[in-house]
């Protein structure tokens, strides 16, 4: 398993730049380039990349670099799709952005005007958190991007339903952090108040009037597109990797957007000449100067040592902020397994550059923004290859010296508690999803709905996790956070805590043994009134094929088959009831099993 935040990967492993033809151009800014990329794809061992410049109305440079499908030599191209990864969240917010033009809402108002049925983690967030907070990542959530990527579903709903139980780690508007969830329930908003899906109202009110015909929302259609990029990932810093692309499903609005830079040109030159394309308002006026100023400050980001003159990080609805060089900048960056993405623009300069690379955590983007900005700006030549490759091996090396600092908290000699298929079972937590344990060969692994984690024993109950490759297998130089195990009162697993999100405990997923498959036949021979000291337990079917108990005074229990004549109680963790049989197979008796205790009910005649 990898964590969610991918390190940067630099490989001793060169390919050669190919790059397209582009149009007879005089333009000496460009001088040179061509070999500048070529060594950005050698020295970062990048499958490839393109890159678009706009100037005013117009697009005065866009060329592709390198390959789109590595293993067939097919080369990028300006057309080339790509993910742009979260570049996506300011096209989602620049749809409230019209809604409000139009009076469909207003953000200074709660979000909860909108979504009556959105519930946060507590009252204070209900009443306090406004659609314009969502806007600016200020609502005091952490990121919870665990939920979304390793529990992805395609429901939007379902993603909703989960904010109720994610934990803030700071009060509303205390402190910025960035959250997808946010920019997924601007989305629904937009849906709420249109009668529209996200992606029809990005359709309509955005791609469609800036002519971005091949832009989509969906790995199944960048799939079936004739010059679309496969996604790489570098390994062991010497291999480049080739991923499957990354279904993001519901969560489409905080990062679902596949496009080129030619059609991402287009998206730009409406930003800087004021939402307007064509000669057509696409972007409200008066949303633009808003989205594109300082709405919430990140951290002080005071220049370095190395680069005095880069300074500032605010954000505004969509975009980041800063100081370049003496020149105001907005951009946001974008990644997703595979890709990464720039999309940059210079306001007062009238300028924008947007780099999309196939390459998996890339700092390719800001490399060739950086690159083509300083010239585009007249600036001084920086050498931001070797600014760049100082900041990642530093990262490195610090990363290593802490590794071998560690001292190793392993205990020796031990065991799992139980037999390791009893481990198996659904575990589930409301703010994120479930999971399965599943006992195959002689290893625990965790089927998730996109991925599938292998668990290896170190101490006790408590297991490292690795990813399994669905084509490469198991990769043990990396791996995620680990997990434990729980035990309850009736000595029996019921949980597994881990670490999720920073700052906050390890999240707890409940366990409920899996359902075995049943008849109706089979059940029915428990149908009957069991008496302890007493009392009545009666035990009925409904629906053909569901078993129930109900004792007086109690509620009804559902029974989840969980082995031979044996049920755990549905809503009731670590209650379970078993069947026992005499010598002809009639079923004679009920145990309830408690964590007080094992209670004898006796079938009444």
């Amino acid at each position: 398993m990898r964590q969610i935040t991918l390190a940067m990967a630099c490989i001793a492993l060169a390919i050669s730049a190919v790059a397209q033809k582009p149009k007879t151009t005089t333009d000496k800014r460009f001088d040179g380039l061509d070999t500048a990329f070529a060594r950005v794809l050698k020295e970062w061992h990048a499958a490839g990349f393109a890159v678009a410049v706009v100037e005013k109305n117009k697009v005065v440079y866009a060329k592709g670099f390198g390959y789109r499908d590595l293993e067939n030599k097919k080369p990028v191209t300006p057309n080339t799709l790509f993910a742009i990864g979260s570049c996506t969240k300011a096209f989602t917010a620049a749809v409230l952005g019209m809604l409000r033009d139009k009076g469909q809402v207003d953000f200074d108002k709660p979000v909860r005007n909108y979504l009556p049925d959105l519930k946060f983690y507590n009252n204070t967030m209900n009443d306090n958190i406004l659609l314009k907070d969502l806007m600016c990542h200020r609502t005091g959530l952490p990121r919870h991007d665990a939920s979304w990527y390793y529990f992805a579903t395609n429901s939007r709903d379902t993603l909703v339903k989960r904010i109720e139980f994610m934990e803030p780690t700071y009060a509303v508007r205390e402190k910025w952090q960035y959250n997808n969830f946010m920019f997924l329930l601007q989305g629904v908003v937009a849906e709420k108040r249109t009668g529209n899906s996200w992606e029809q109202n990005v359709q309509e009110k955005i791609f469609t009037p800036l002519g971005m015909a091949r832009s989509n929302f969906s790995v199944d259609s960048m799939a079936a597109n004739s010059d679309a990029s496969v996604g790489y990932d570098v390994k062991n810093d010497s291999v480049i990797k080739k991923l499957d692309y990354y279904n993001i499903g519901a969560m489409g609005p905080a990062g679902a957007i596949n496009s080129s830079v030619n059609e991402m040109a287009n998206w730009v030159t409406a930003w800087i000449n004021g939402g307007k394309f064509n000669g057509n308002q696409i972007i409200p006026a008066t949303y633009v100067p808003e989205a594109l100023g300082s709405q919430m400050v990140i951290d002080g980001s005071l220049p370095d040592k190395l680069m005095p003159d880069v300074h500032l990080a605010n954000y505004g609805f969509g975009w980041f902020i800063a100081s370049y060089r003496g020149h105001y900048r907005a951009e946001h960056g974008g990644n997703i397994d595979g890709f990464s993405a720039s999309t940059c623009l210079f306001p007062s300069d009238s300028i924008g550059i947007i780099v999309l690379t196939n390459q998996n955590g890339s700092a390719v983007p800001s490399v060739v923004r950086n690159l083509v900005a300083d010239r585009m700006l007249g600036l001084k030549y920086t050498d931001w290859e070797t600014y760049q490759h100082a900041r990642v091996d530093s990262a490195k090396a610090q990363a290593k010296k802490a590794a071998a600092t560690a001292t190793p908290n392993k205990k020796t000699n031990t065991h799992p508690s139980h037999d390791l298929k009893d481990y198996e079972g659904i575990y589930s937590n409301k703010a994120y999803g479930s999971m399965e344990v599943v006992f195959k060969n002689d290893s625990l692994f965790v089927q998730l709905p996109l991925k599938t984690w292998w668990l290896r024993h170190y101490h006790y109950d408590y297991f490292d996790v690795f990813e399994k490759d669905r084509k490469d297998g198991i990769d043990t130089s990396e791996h995620g956070n680990p997990l434990q195990f729980n035990t309850g009162a009736n000595g029996e697993i019921e949980s597994i805590a881990m670490e999720m999100e920073g700052g906050l405990k390890p999240m707890l997923f409940d366990r409920t043994p899996k359902p075995k498959e049943v008849t109706k036949d089979s059940l029915q021979k428990f149908v009957a009134t069991y008496e302890l000291s007493g009392v009545p337990i009666k035990i009925y079917l409904k629906n053909e094929k569901t078993l129930y108990m109900f004792v007086e005074g109690q509620p009804e229990y559902e029974l989840v088959p969980t082995d031979k004549n044996k049920f755990a109680l549905k809503i009731a963790k670590g209650y379970s009831v078993q069947f026992n049989t005499n010598d002809k197979g009639e079923v004679t008796e009920l145990l309830s099993i408690q964590p007080n205790g094992t209670f004898k009910a006796i079938r009444k005649k």
